[in-house]
C-alpha cells in the first residue's frame, strides 16, 4: 500500500464524523414533539425516515464515489444545472447552518449556567463559538479523533437508556413492578392518523439531519470508493437501529400525549420511574451532543466555503489552497459569532424566524442532492466506473423528491415551523437575485474588458500604421538626397 492510500480519513472517522453531527439535540431534546404528534405510530416515521435517508445517502454515495469533488452536493448541483445552482444551493445550505449552529451555541450555554449561573450566556457561547472554530483549525484527522470520542459518548448514552428502560419494563428495578407493554396499553396505535405521522416527519428528519458531512469531507477521505458507501452503511445501521430502539423502549415508560417541548423525553420516562439522576446526567450528555454537532458541521462549512470561493462565487480573499481551509472555517466562526449577536439583540420572534430557516436549508439541500443524482444518472449509465447503487432507481428518486416536497410543504402546518418556511423562500430568493446581479456585473466587466481590449487593438494597429507611414516618409527623404 502506498503512502497516498494511508493517508486521508478511515470509513471509521467518517461514520463517527456523521454521528457526530447527526446525533444531536434534535433526537435527545426535539423527538418528543415527535412522539406526541404520531404516538407510538412515530415508530413508522423514524422507520420512514430511515428509508428516506437511506435514498438520499445513496444517491450523495453514487455522485461522490464516481466524482469525490470539494464542495459535493454544490458541485453536483452545479454541474447538473448550471453555476447558478451551485451558487444558490452553496449558499442557502451555509446560511441556514450558520443560523442553526449559532442557535445552538445558545443552548449549549444556558444548559452550562446550571452550573456556572454567574456567567452570562453571551460570554459562554462565545467561548464556545471560538473553541469550535479553533479546533476545526487543527485539521480534518485531529477533529475526526476528537469527534469519535464524542460520537461514542453519545451512542452510550442512548444504548444506557435501552438497558435501563429494558431493566424497568422487565421489573429487575427494586420495589417496582414489571412494566410490560405499561402505556401502551392505553394508547392507540396512531392517535393521529396519517396527519400525525405526516406531522411527526418533519422533526424525524431533523433528527437524522447532518449526514451530508461525509459528502463534504469525501475530498479528505482515504480511498473514496470504498470508505464512503461503507461509512454511509455504518451510519445508517446505526442510526436507525439505535434510534427505532430507544423509541420502542421508551413508549411502555410515558404516556406520549404527556411529552412537553423543550424537555427530554429520556429524562421524562426515567424521571417517571424513580431514576432521577438522569436528569443530570441527560445534560451533560445534551451538551456533548451540541458541542459535537457544532464542531462537524462547522467542518462542512468551512469546505463549503471552500468550493464556492474556489469557482468565484465569493470574494476573492476567502480562497484558499491549503489542505485545511482556514479562511472559510474562519469566515464561518466570525458569521456564527455574528447569528450569535443577532439571538441576543433581536427580539425572539426575529431571531426564531431567521434560525428556522436551518430546517428549511437542510431539506432543500436533500431535494437538490436527489434532483442532481436524478439528471446525473440519466446521463450516466450504470458501469463499473460510475458505481451505480441505489435500488429502485428511477422510482426510489421520485419517491424521495415527492417526500421531500411533502415534507416541506408540510411545515406551515406544525407549530413553530411555518417561519421556517417562510424563511428559507426568503433566503432562496434572495441568493437568486443576488447571483443574477453578480452575473450582470461580471456581464459588465466583460463588456468593459472587451471594449478596452478593442480599443486598445485598435490603438496599437494605429500606432503600427503611423510607424509604417513614417518608416516611409523617412525612406522617401533619404531616396531624394
Amino acid at each position: 500500500m502506498d503512502n497516498a492510500s494511508k493517508r486521508g480519513l478511515s470509513t471509521f472517522h467518517l461514520t463517527m464524523l456523521a454521528l457526530g453531527t447527526v446525533v444531536g439535540g434534535s433526537f435527545f431534546l426535539g423527538s418528543g414533539v415527535a412522539i406526541r404528534a404520531a404516538g407510538p405510530g412515530v415508530v413508522v416515521s423514524f422507520l420512514l425516515g430511515g428509508v428516506l435517508i437511506y435514498v438520499v445517502l445513496y444517491a450523495l454515495s453514487e455522485m461522490t464515489v464516481a466524482d469525490p469533488a470539494a464542495g459535493s452536493f454544490r458541485m453536483y448541483a452545479q454541474r447538473s444545472f448550471g453555476p447558478g445552482a451551485g451558487f444558490v444551493t452553496g449558499w442557502v445550505y451555509w446560511t441556514g447552518l450558520i443560523f442553526a449552529m449559532s442557535s445552538e451555541s445558545i443552548a449549549a450555554s444556558t444548559f452550562i449556567r446550571e452550573w456556572f449561573p454567574q456567567i452570562s450566556v453571551a460570554v459562554l457561547g462565545v467561548v464556545i463559538i471560538i473553541a469550535v472554530t479553533s479546533l476545526n483549525l487543527l485539521g480534518a484527522k485531529l477533529l475526526s479523533k476528537l469527534e469519535s470520542g464524542l460520537a461514542v459518548l453519545k451512542l452510550l448514552a442512548i444504548v444506557g437508556f435501552i438497558v435501563l428502560g429494558l431493566w424497568i419494563i422487565a421489573g429487575f428495578l427494586p420495589n417496582t413492578p414489571a412494566v410490560g407493554f405499561g402505556e401502551l396499553r392505553n394508547e392507540p396505535l396512531m392517535p393521529g392518523g396519517i396527519t400525525g405521522i405526516a406531522g411527526s416527519m418533519l422533526i424525524v428528519i431533523f433528527t437524522y439531519a447532518g449526514f451530508e458531512v461525509i459528502g463534504l469531507a469525501a475530498s479528505e477521505a482515504r480511498n473514496p470508493k470504498k470508505t464512503i458507501p461503507r461509512a454511509i452503511n455504518f451510519t445508517l445501521i446505526s442510526l436507525v437501529g439505535l434510534y427505532v430502539a430507544a423509541v420502542l423502549i421508551l413508549l411502555p415508560l410515558y404516556p406520549t400525549q404527556q411529552m412537553a417541548e423543550g424537555q427530554s423525553p429520556i429524562v421524562l420516562a426515567l424521571s417517571r420511574w424513580g431514576i432521577m439522576w438522569a436528569s443530570s446526567i441527560m445534560n451533560i450528555v445534551m451538551i456533548i451532543a451540541i458541542l459535537s454537532t457544532m464542531l462537524a458541521a462547522t467542518f462542512g462549512l468551512g469546505r463549503m466555503i471552500r468550493s464556492l470561493a474556489a469557482d468565484g462565487h465569493t470574494p476573492s480573499w476567502l480562497k484558499d489552497k491549503h489542505d485545511i481551509p482556514y479562511r472559510g472555517i474562519l469566515f464561518s466562526g466570525a458569521a456564527m459569532l455574528g447569528g450569535l449577536g443577532f439571538g441576543l439583540i433581536l427580539p425572539q420572534q426575529v431571531y426564531l424566524f431567521l434560525i428556522s430557516s436551518g430546517g428549511f436549508a437542510l431539506l432543500f439541500s436533500y431535494l437538490i442532492i436527489m434532483a442532481s443524482h436524478y439528471k446525473w444518472r440519466k446521463n450516466t449509465p450504470c458501469s463499473p466506473t460510475a458505481g451505480c447503487q441505489l435500488p429502485g432507481y428511477p422510482y426510489s428518486s421520485w419517491f424521495a423528491m415527492i417526500a421531500m416536497v411533502g415534507i416541506i410543504a408540510s411545515m406551515p402546518f406544525i407549530p413553530g415551523q411555518a417561519a421556517g418556511l417562510i424563511a428559507g423562500l426568503v433566503l432562496v430568493a434572495a441568493f437568486i437575485g443576488m447571483y443574477v446581479v453578480k452575473k450582470m456585473i461580471g456581464k459588465r466587466k466583460r463588456t468593459s474588458e472587451d471594449k478596452r481590449t478593442i480599443a486598445d487593438a485598435n490603438l496599437s494597429q494605429w500606432q503600427m500604421e503611423a510607424a509604417e507611414e513614417h518608416d516611409m516618409r523617412d525612406v522617401d527623404t533619404g531616396s531624394e538626397r
